[in-house]
C-alpha cells in the first residue's frame, strides 16, 4: 500500500459521518426578517443565493447574501405593493432574456387570501440589480391557481403555464422581449430571435380539468435529457390523476395512459420528483393520507418501470405519539409538500416534511432520511429522524426547505414558523454541521444567452432557469457504478421552495466523476437532443454550465469552482505527521550509524597507534 493510501485509510478511520443542526438565525438573518420565505435565487449575480421574503403580506424583500457582512443576509431590495393586495406567490426568473433576474408576483385583493378569488399576475423587471414598483408588466389573464413557470417552447426563456379564470384549458404566455416592450419596460438591444408579442400564446389540448391546488412539473421523465410536462388533473370519478406529456421533437405529446391516485388515499398532497434509488431516472413521490383527518399518513413511490404505487414510509409513530400530515382543509393554508435535498451527501435524496401530532396541535418539521430497505421487497425507504434538538424546538412549523447557506455544498435547513401575528411569520436558519468524508458536485445551468460578452456588462449568473436536467456516472468506494440525477427548478407553484442549483452527493468516494451530462429543452421541430457531457469532474466542485449557443452543445462552456472539504485538511495533517514520524526514524537511524562509525574510527586509530610502537 502506498504512503498516501495508508494516510487516506487512517483519515477515513478516524473521521466518522457525524452531523447535527445548530440554530444560527440571529447571525444569518438578524432582525427584520419576519415574513414568509417565498423563493430563492441569485438576484445580484454574485454567485451567492439570496432569499425572497414576503413581509406583512404585501411587501417583497430580497435578502442579499454577503460573505463579509454580519448578518449574512440583509434586505437590500424592497418592493412594497400597497395595502390593497396580498402576495400569494413569488417566482424569480429572467422573463425577457436580458440575463437579469425579474420577479413574477401573483396577488389577490386584501381579505381574499385563501378564497377562490382570481389571481392577478405581474412581472417586475430588474434594472441595475433592483426592482421598481413602476417598472412592471401586468398580464392580461387572471388565473384560477398559481401558474407553473416552464420553458414551453424551448427558447430558454421562462414561460407562464396556467389556467385563466373561467376556463379549464391551460394557457401558455411566452416570455421574451415583447413581454415587456408593450410597456417599454425592458432593454431592447437583445437578439431578434427572442422577439415575441405578449399576445403570442398557446394552449395545451388536454381534455381533463386541472387539479387545484395542482402540482405540475417540468422535468425529464423519459430519460432523454429533455424536460417533459407532468400534470395533475381530475379524473372522471373526481379523484386525482397524473399525466406525463412526453417531449418528442420539441412537441409535447398527449399521454397514452394516466397514473391513478393510490387506491387507499383519501387526501392527496403535492407530487414531487427525485432520483430516489440512484438509478439515474426521476421517481414520483406522493405524500397522502388514508383518512380524512390524516391520522394515517403515507408516502408513496411510483417508478416508471413498476407501474404501481409502493409505500416508502408508513410508520409515523414515535414512542406513544402518532404524527401525520396536515390536510389543506385544516388551519394550514399550505398543501402537503415534501422538499428534497441530499442532507448527508450519500447520493440519495432526503426530504423535509411538516407533521402534526394527531392527538394535539403541535406541528414540527422533520428530516426524512433515505435509507436502504431492510427486506427484499423494496430498495430504499424513508426513516424519520425524530430527535434533532434544534429542529424540534421550532414549534408551529409551516414549511421547511434545504438551502446551502455558505455555498460549501452542505445543505442547511430553513424553517418557516408561525409568528406573533398573521403575515409576520419567522424564518429560522439551521446550519448542518455535517462532518464526514463525503463528497458532492454542485451544478447550476444558466440561460446561455451570453457567455462573457453580455449586454451592459451584465453577469449572466442571476437567472433561475427551469428545465435543465443533470446526471452523473461514477464509481463508488466499492468499485460499483453509481448514478444520480436531478432536474433544475421543475416546480414553482404553492411554495415549492426549490433551489436554483442541484447538489448531488457522491458518498465516500473521492474518485473523479466519470461522466457528467447536462441537457436543456429544445424548440418545437428540433429532433436533435441538446445535451453535453463532461468527464473527469473533480469532487467537491461547483460547476456553472453556460449552454451558449443553445443549438451547439459541443461549444457549451463551464466554470468550475473547487470547495475544499475537511478531509483535505485532515489528510494534510496526517501526511505531515507520517512524514515527521518517518524523518524522526531516519534521524535516529542516522545518529546510531554515525555513533557506530565514530566508534569504529576510534578503534582503528587506537590499533594504528600500537602498531607504530
Amino acid at each position: 500500500m502506498s504512503l498516501l493510501g495508508a494516510v487516506l485509510v487512517l483519515v477515513v478511520a478516524v473521521s466518522g459521518a457525524r452531523g447535527s443542526l445548530r440554530n444560527v438565525t440571529a447571525e444569518i438573518l438578524g432582525p427584520g426578517s419576519a415574513g414568509n420565505m417565498a423563493a430563492f435565487g441569485d438576484f445580484n449575480s454574485d454567485k451567492l443565493t439570496d432569499i425572497f421574503i414576503v413581509s406583512l403580506g404585501n411587501e417583497l424583500k430580497i435578502f442579499l447574501a454577503d460573505l463579509k457582512a454580519t448578518p449574512y443576509f440583509s434586505p437590500k431590495v424592497r418592493l412594497p405593493l400597497g395595502d390593497d393586495v396580498v402576495i400569494t406567490s413569488v417566482v424569480p426568473g429572467d422573463f425577457n432574456g436580458d440575463s437579469q433576474m425579474d420577479v413574477l408576483l401573483t396577488t389577490v385583493p386584501k381579505g381574499h387570501a385563501g378564497t377562490e378569488s382570481p389571481l392577478s399576475a405581474v412581472i417586475y423587471w430588474a434594472k441595475n440589480q433592483t426592482l421598481d414598483i413602476n417598472y412592471k408588466t401586468s398580464l392580461n389573464a387572471t388565473y384560477s391557481d398559481e401558474p407553473l413557470i416552464m420553458d414551453f417552447n424551448g427558447d430558454m426563456i421562462p414561460d407562464i403555464f396556467g389556467v385563466p379564470s373561467g376556463s379549464t384549458v391551460p394557457l401558455i404566455i411566452y416570455g421574451g422581449i415583447q413581454l415587456c416592450v408593450a410597456t417599454k419596460q425592458c432593454l431592447l438591444d437583445l437578439p431578434a430571435s427572442l422577439d415575441r408579442d405578449l399576445s403570442t400564446r398557446a394552449t395545451l389540448n388536454t381534455t381533463n380539468k386541472m387539479a387545484k391546488p395542482h402540482s405540475h412539473a417540468f422535468i425529464d421523465l423519459s430519460g432523454d435529457f429533455t424536460a417533459d410536462l407532468f400534470l395533475t388533473t381530475v379524473s372522471t370519478s373526481g379523484g386525482i390523476q397524473f399525466e406525463t406529456w412526453i417531449n418528442e421533437g420539441g412537441n409535447f405529446t398527449e399521454p397514452s395512459y394516466t397514473i391513478p391516485q393510490p387506491k387507499d388515499a383519501k387526501i392527496i398532497g403535492q407530487s414531487a420528483f427525485a432520483d430516489f434509488d440512484g438509478d439515474g431516472f426521476q421517481d414520483l413521490l406522493l405524500p397522502a393520507c388514508e383518512d380524512e383527518k390524516c391520522e394515517k399518513s403515507v408516502i408513496y413511490l411510483w417508478k416508471r418501470d413498476s407501474k404501481q404505487w409502493v409505500p416508502v414510509l408508513q410508520n409515523f409513530k414515535n414512542q406513544n405519539t402518532v404524527w401525520g400530515f396536515i390536510p389543506l382543509s385544516s388551519s394550514s393554508a399550505m398543501p402537503i409538500t415534501l422538499r428534497f435535498g441530499d442532507y448527508n451527501m450519500d447520493g440519495f435524496p432526503d426530504a423535509l416534511a411538516i407533521l402534526r401530532d394527531t392527538s394535539g396541535s403541535n406541528q414540527q418539521a422533520f428530516l426524512l432520511e433515505n435509507v436502504p430497505c431492510k427486506n427484499t421487497t423494496c430498495s430504499r425507504v424513508f426513516d424519520v429522524h425524530w430527535e434533532i434538538s434544534d429542529l424540534n424546538q421550532i414549534k408551529d412549523a409551516l414549511a421547511a426547505a434545504f438551502f446551502d447557506i455558505y455555498e460549501d455544498g452542505i445543505l442547511d435547513i430553513l424553517v418557516l414558523g408561525k409568528g406573533l401575528s398573521e403575515g409576520n411569520n419567522a424564518v429560522h436558519v439551521l446550519i448542518n454541521n455535517f462532518e464526514a468524508d463525503a463528497y458532492f458536485v454542485k451544478v447550476i445551468v444558466l440561460s446561455g444567452f451570453c457567455s462573457s460578452d453580455c449586454p451592459h456588462q451584465v453577469k449572466p449568473f442571476g437567472v433561475n432557469q427551469p428545465g435543465p436536467y443533470i446526471m452523473y456516472t461514477t464509481v463508488d468506494a466499492n468499485g460499483y457504478f453509481k448514478n444520480a440525477s436531478a432536474g433544475q427548478l421543475s416546480q414553482s407553484a404553492h411554495l415549492a421552495l426549490q433551489l436554483p442549483y442541484n447538489v448531488l452527493g457522491l458518498g465516500r468516494s473521492a474518485n473523479f466523476l466519470d461522466h457528467l451530462s447536462v441537457g436543456i429543452p429544445r424548440p418545437p421541430g428540433e429532433k436533435e437532443i441538446r445535451k453535453q457531457e463532461w468527464t473527469a469532474i473533480i469532487p467537491n466542485s461547483q460547476l456553472i454550465v453556460i449552454p451558449y449557443p443553445h443549438q451547439t452543445p459541443r461549444s457549451w462552456s463551464t466554470k468550475l469552482y473547487l470547495t475544499p472539504s475537511n478531509i483535505v485538511l485532515l489528510t494534510a495533517i496526517a501526511l505531515i505527521g507520517v512524514c515527521v514520524f518517518i524523518l524522526a526514524i531516519i534521524g535516529i537511524l542516522h545518529w546510531q550509524e554515525k555513533k557506530a562509525d565514530d566508534r569504529e574510527k576510534r578503534q582503528e586509530a587506537h590499533r594504528f597507534h600500537f602498531d607504530a610502537m
